[in-house]
This record gives C-alpha cells, sequence and structure tokens, in this order.
C-alpha cells in the first residue's frame, strides 16, 4: 500500500505534528506501508536529507520565523510529480494550503482523502489575534472546521476529549481516534548529569523542567508565575523552560519582572535524539499546564525518562493522565499547583513513586500498535471507498 502524506509543517521545525508524522512513517515502513510525505523547505536552515521526503519551495510567515508558507503552485507540481494515481490514498497533517490541495487532487484523481485533526484552533485564535473578540474567533474557527471536514472521507483525532470536541461541532465525516505513540527511541535513557553539565546549571539544585514550543497558548506564563510561589518553599529551585517559539521574548521579560533572572534557564531547541533526553531525564519534576494539546506527547516522553510530573489535564491530555500514570493532577491555580511541585521536590518518597509508575505506563502507548491501528484504517478506507459510508472505530 502506497499513502501520499501531505503537511504544511515538518522538520527542522519542532512540534507535535512534526513528531507524529515521523513516527508514524517509521512505523508504518515496518508495517509495509509505503509513504511519500511533500513538506516546506526550511531555506536558511539544516534540514537532513530524508527517505520519502519531498520539500517544496515555501516563503516566510510574518512574524513567524520558525514556520514556512508552501507555495500554491510550487505545492502542485510536486503533487503532480509525485503521481497520485499510483497512491492509494492521501492523507492531510494540516488544515492550511496542504489541505486544499490534498482534497483537491484527491477529488481529481478519484482516492480517498483523510486527515488528521492535530491542532485544537478554536483556543489559538486569541493569541494570535488579539484584536478579534474571543466568541468571533472560536465561531471562526468551528466553521472552518466544519466546512474542511466535509471534503474527507475520514477524520483522525489523537484523542478522546477532542474527537468528542469534532461531534460537538455538527461533524459528520467519521472520526477515528489513533493517538500518535511513543516511538521506542524515546525510551533510551537520557543524562541528566549530562545535561546539567553542559548547560552549566549546578548539581545540586533541583530543576522544575518544560519542555515543548514557546508559545503563548503553551500557558508557560501561569508556570512561571507558579514558580514564584514554588521558591517560596524550595528556595535553590530553578525552572528551566526548554524549545523556541514565539513566546520566548515575552517569557524573557516577565521573568526579568519578576526578579528570577537567575533563577530560570532557557535552554532554547534541543537536539531531539541527544540532548532533549538528557533534559528529560535532568527534571526533578515535569510541569504542564497547556489548554490547548490535542495529546500531549511530551508528558509521555516525560514519563518514559522516569521525570515526576505535576499538570493539569485538558482536552487531549486528559486521555493520558489517568490514575497510575505517575503525574499529580491539579487544577490550573497557582496555589494547589506550586503545592503538587514543592511535594515532588521535598517528599523523595512520592517523587520516587511518581517515576517508577511513568515508565511502564508509557511503554503502554506503543506507536507501533498505533500504526497497526492506522494501517488497517487506511485498508478499510480503501476498500470501502465508491459510496460505501466508514463507521468511526470504536474507541479503545
Amino acid at each position: 500500500m502506497r499513502i501520499l502524506f501531505i503537511s504544511d509543517v515538518y522538520f527542522p521545525r519542532v512540534n507535535g505534528v512534526s513528531t507524529s508524522i515521523r513516527t508514524f512513517r517509521e512505523d508504518l515502513s515496518r508495517r509495509g506501508v509505503e509513504t511519500l510525505l511533500i513538506a516546506p523547505e526550511y531555506e536558511g536552515q539544516l534540514q537532513a536529507a530524508e527517505h520519502g521526503v519531498m520539500r517544496v519551495s515555501a516563503g516566510c510567515v510574518p512574524q513567524d520565523p520558525e514556520d514556512r508558507r508552501l507555495r500554491w503552485g510550487a505545492l502542485g507540481r510536486a503533487i503532480e510529480a509525485a503521481r497520485p494515481p499510483e497512491f492509494d490514498l492521501i492523507h492531510i497533517q494540516t488544515p492550511f494550503l496542504a489541505h486544499y490541495a490534498g482534497t483537491r487532487f484527491a477529488k481529481r484523481w478519484g482516492i480517498p482523502c483523510i486527515e488528521t485533526y492535530h491542532t485544537f484552533f478554536e483556543e489559538y485564535v486569541h493569541h494570535y489575534v488579539p484584536a478579534l473578540p474571543r466568541a468571533v474567533g472560536r465561531a471562526c474557527a468551528r466553521a472552518l472546521t466544519r466546512s474542511q471536514c466535509r471534503g474527507v472521507q475520514a477524520l483522525i483525532a489523537p484523542s478522546e476529549p477532542l474527537r468528542d470536541s469534532l461531534l460537538q461541532y455538527g461533524i459528520r465525516t467519521p472520526v477515528h481516534v489513533i493517538p500518535t505513540g511513543l516511538a521506542a527511541d524515546r525510551f533510551a535513557p537520557g543524562d541528566g548529569r549530562r545535561f546539567r553539565l553542559s548547560a552549566g546549571l549546578p548539581a545540586e539544585r533541583p530543576l522544575v523542567t518544560y519542555i515543548g514550543r514557546v508559545a503563548h497558548e503553551k500557558n508557560i506564563e501561569f508556570l512561571v508565575r507558579m514558580f514564584v510561589r514554588v521558591r517560596e518553599a524550595v528556595p535553590r529551585a530553578m525552572l528551566v523552560i526548554a524549545g523556541e517559539g514565539p513566546a520566548r521574548e515575552s517569557l524573557r521579560r516577565l521573568v526579568a519582572a519578576l526578579g528570577l533572572e537567575s533563577d530560570v534557564h532557557f535552554a532554547g531547541y534541543l537536539d531531539r535524539d541527544t540532548t532533549l533526553l538528557d533534559c528529560y531525564a535532568a527534571a526533578s519534576v515535569f510541569v504542564f499546564a497547556s489548554r490547548t494539546e490535542t495529546q500531549g506527547l511530551v508528558l509521555l516522553e516525560a514519563m518514559a525518562q522516569g521525570a515526576p510530573i505535576v499538570s493539569t489535564a485538558e482536552l487531549g491530555t486528559r486521555s493520558i493522565l489517568l490514575p497510575g500514570c505517575g503525574a499529580l493532577v491539579v487544577e490550573e491555580r497557582i496555589a494547589p499547583f506550586a503545592a503538587a511541585v514543592a511535594r515532588v521536590l521535598t517528599d523523595p518518597g512520592v517523587a520516587s513513586a511518581l517515576s517508577q509508575q511513568g515508565r511502564p505506563y508509557a511503554r503502554a502507548w506503543s506507536s507501533a500498535a498505533m500504526a497497526g491501528r492506522l494501517a488497517d484504517l487506511y485498508h478499510a478506507l480503501r476498500a470501502g471507498f465508491n459510496g460505501v459510508a466508514l463507521r468511526a472505530n470504536p474507541v479503545r
């Protein structure tokens, strides 16, 4: 079976969509499913050659140095060169130009089209268009989602709460819940001591760690303000913020305004196969408070490295943060969140118990098993195409 992936984003742009695409492609390949990915070219950035990836000319996005905007003509020519009739199915990964090109060519060549809904857009709009009233932004995001979902034969949601949100929009396209899962290499042990040495962080200071995109919707400002309260209980604690994104400078200003400059370390981008695992392993506690995650892979990655977790449970993370997962789940309020973090930092028994729970729990989220479910869906979709409706798979 051959599948054509189309995405507006991919590595070297580091985010959950890029990770999901690479993880699924690798596991699908092991199952005999061949994939070709069409993705943007990131001019001026180092891009490792990768089998089965076709890069397309892309322009810069204003006020967003990380992302690229695919050029419509170049995208169309790339898809034509890929020869869609030779593929069994088109799998769209993002709702921008990739969506419109993918649905156009699928219809033109008479092959089914599926889309993964990675992002909960109604919670993003007000961060990037603040002048737009939040209710109006949400309504626009929902209307766009309904319109786009009518153009594909099936949808994939990475979590049950996201599927439920899509159904609440009134979407009638079958929605299948298939998380990305955790690749086997995420369990390779990181070296926390090595991370501290490379970052110049003292061995004796406990690290309160966030890893992920440094964006406004990730609610990192809450973590910084919460950290002020943590330091009252654990004065030697440090906050580590690892990642890049548009909120970095505003967070730096907040850190300075709160007098935390000597206690907050911005680690920047970390190599996924080396320093990232070391950073997880160095964490005395991993903290997370995003309201917009459709799954929350970073939580599973932290568990795989044995990091105790304190997190809120919103949207997709509710599917991961279940009893016995190795996390203290708290509400988004500074006092209880900070108290939970301080508890982990000051009680070795609590920290050890959470660490021991997290590793085996993360192993249950095997990416190989999730790829098997996706491959089954591909076959069912291809077999059921031409008028036979596909029912969504039962929740597992």
